[in-house]
């Protein structure tokens, strides 16, 4: 059974592992909707109920998917997406997190998700073109008129954070941390416990990496985000990165259990503030997934597992620098 965490101070209260849904429309090749659908079906069944989505993927395919899935039972479940993109059609057009393009964007949502609320709405990514301050100034409306629950930002850095959160608190940052990735840990996790908000990691297995079994980005369909936007997964990183992935495969067996559930119970014990959503499109990894919660590290094994990875520095940059540009930090 998986336990709950508190995201924020506000009164957020989610599952301990969620489900990331984005593959189910985009980004990893295709996806079989039957298979996706049964697999947000077993994600329920098995207590599962903080569900990651956002308009632009698809773009609004994702949105839609989940709204077909939950009908009759929208409250069994924690609703998370997210705005901040221009979409003309089915094309992103930059980003745009302008109030008036908010609200407009959260009531696409609502209508795709088939709910009158969204539990935590999160700007996908932080627009330099729009003071945050408005940002939060029209989410706290939507906030106060019932359409949204809980506030969270993604990809944002220590100054942006404090601004938002000072006109309107913020529970969660969704941003990438992993047993591999380690980039939050200097500035940005330290000012998230300082003013009590909460962290979501996204690709907490490393995209793939963190399980062994990830192709190099050679070997991947065009349309995979990770052949044309992760330089970890190309040429010489990827062979200096399984080296990495096999060390942890190694520590698992050892522990007579896989390279993903090491990964997902080492974010775990980082902290009682921290809910990985790994994302999948199949029943059989999200089973394997949700197990990592009752796999227990000592203090001997994160103190392993942290030498590891100090000793065999990931190679690559986790973005080109075209999507880097959009992390605000």
């Amino acid at each position: 059974m998986l336990s709950k965490r508190k995201l924020g101070t506000q009164g957020l209260e989610v599952v301990e592992i969620g489900l990331g849904c984005m593959g189910m429309s985009q980004s990893y090749g295709p996806a079989d909707e039957q298979e996706s659908i049964a697999t947000i079906d077993r994600a329920l069944a098995l207590g599962c109920t903080f569900l990651d989505t956002a308009e632009v993927y698809g773009p609004f395919a994702n949105e839609e998917l989940l709204g077909r899935c939950l009908r009759g039972r929208r409250d069994q479940v924690t609703l998370a997406t997210k705005f901040g993109w221009q979409i003309n059609g089915t094309e992103r057009a930059g980003l745009n997190s302008r109030p008036g393009h908010i609200r407009e964007a959260v009531e696409g949502s609502l209508r795709r998700l088939g709910t009158d609320h969204i539990d935590l709405l999160y700007q996908h990514r932080v627009d330099p073109a729009v003071p945050i301050e408005d940002v939060a100034g029209a989410v706290k409306e939507l906030i106060d008129a019932g359409k949204v629950r809980f506030f969270g930002l993604s990809e944002a850095g220590v100054e942006v954070i404090r601004r938002a959160h000072a006109v309107q608190p913020v529970s969660a940052l969704q941003s990438e941390y992993s047993l591999w990735e380690r980039n939050l840990e200097q500035d940005i996790i330290p000012a998230l416990r300082e003013l009590g908000i909460g962290l979501v990691p996204f690709s907490p297995l490393g995209r793939g990496f963190l399980t062994g079994s990830a192709p190099r980005a050679e070997d991947l369909p065009a349309d995979d985000f990770r052949a044309a936007s992760d330089p970890r997964f190309r040429g010489e990183n990827y062979d200096h990165n399984m080296k990495l992935a096999d060390l942890v495969r190694r520590f698992a067996e050892g522990k007579g259990t896989t390279p993903g559930q090491v990964a997902l119970a080492w974010l775990l014990h980082q902290g009682e503030d921290i809910v990985p959503i790994p994302g999948t499109k199949r029943r059989k990894y999200l089973e394997e997934n949700l197990a990592a919660a009752d796999l227990e590290l000592s203090v001997e094994d994160l103190r392993a597992l942290g030498e590891l990875i100090a000793g065999h520095q990931v190679s690559g940059p986790r973005y080109t620098p075209a999507v880097m540009a959009m992390v605000n930090r």
